[in-house]
């Protein structure tokens, strides 16, 4: 077998009957999330159709600035997708623009390393490579910067009183805070090392499954899979600090107080 076989409408509508369940175990079990699901799964396929859309109309064209323009729409969307995902988020333009701001630095910074070292297209910019490369890195940046912020948030709240009392006792606001900011690394980092010592033996990724599908040597596709994890972890490690010394900083000032009153709660509902 060198290929696969062409999926019709009706072979991705049976494998979404299974989110269905999904929907009525929730339903029965009272957990609240049947609205979620409901919604996730709807936003998924008219994104992924939209997208699919977009990049084939893309992939003839070409464009630098067409490329470019897509990455910051991506970018923006993530870093709405952070803030909407935190229970506390700070006042002003940094609600959402410190998340913009780490994961933009992140996924460019690794996705121009990849697409100039080890898959160097041509042109460099083609969005065929670069798009799906930065998507990649981004989602799962994503994940990382906003567990990280969300824990840097409720871990400071959490233990103000503490990181006070260090502060009346002359303790710099960069010390008081260092454990919140080790908790927070540490939550933002764990998803993405359990990741690594999961795949192969525990699961397949889905690029890697995707390729051989496809037909391409398991080899090769595991050398493409190594340099995805390997950009994905570096990625995320590099928007993950950027967010959570950020938030640090926004949450002291230059007379090291605690600037609690930089975080706003979300009130759902």
């Amino acid at each position: 077998m060198t290929g696969y076989a062409t999926l019709g409408y009706g072979d991705i509508a049976l494998a979404a009957l299974l989110l269905c369940i999904n929907a009525a175990l929730s339903a029965y079990l009272q957990l609240g999330l049947t609205r979620r699901i409901i919604v996730s799964a709807t936003r998924m396929v008219v994104q992924l159709t939209a997208v699919g859309l977009v990049l084939k109309a893309l992939f003839v064209v070409a464009s630098l600035w067409l490329t470019v323009l897509v990455i910051a729409v991506m970018i923006g969307f993530a870093g709405y997708e952070a803030y909407a995902r935190q229970d506390r988020h700070f006042t002003g333009v940094w609600s959402w623009g410190l998340g913009v701001l780490s994961m933009a630095v992140a996924a460019l910074l690794v996705t121009a390393l990849a697409l100039g070292t080890a898959i160097r297209p041509e042109p460099w910019y083609h969005p065929q490579y670069a798009i799906p490369l930065l998507g990649m890195v981004l989602g799962n940046t994503l994940t990382g910067v906003s567990l990280g912020l969300e824990r840097l948030m409720a871990s400071t709240s959490q233990k103000r009183l503490a990181i006070e009392a260090h502060l009346l006792s002359g303790v710099p606001i960069q010390t008081a805070l260092k454990g919140c900011v080790r908790e927070a690394m540490r939550a933002g980092m764990i998803p993405t090392i359990n990741a690594m010592a999961a795949t192969g033996v525990v699961a397949l990724p889905g690029m890697m499954t995707g390729q051989i599908l496809a037909g391409a040597e398991p080899a090769d596709a595991v050398k493409y899979q190594l340099l995805i994890m390997f950009l994905i972890s570096g990625g995320t490690g590099i928007g993950l600090t950027a967010a959570v010394l950020g938030g640090a900083r926004l949450l002291s000032d230059e007379r090291h107080r605690l600037r609690l009153d930089r975080l706003k709660v979300r009130h759902d509902g």
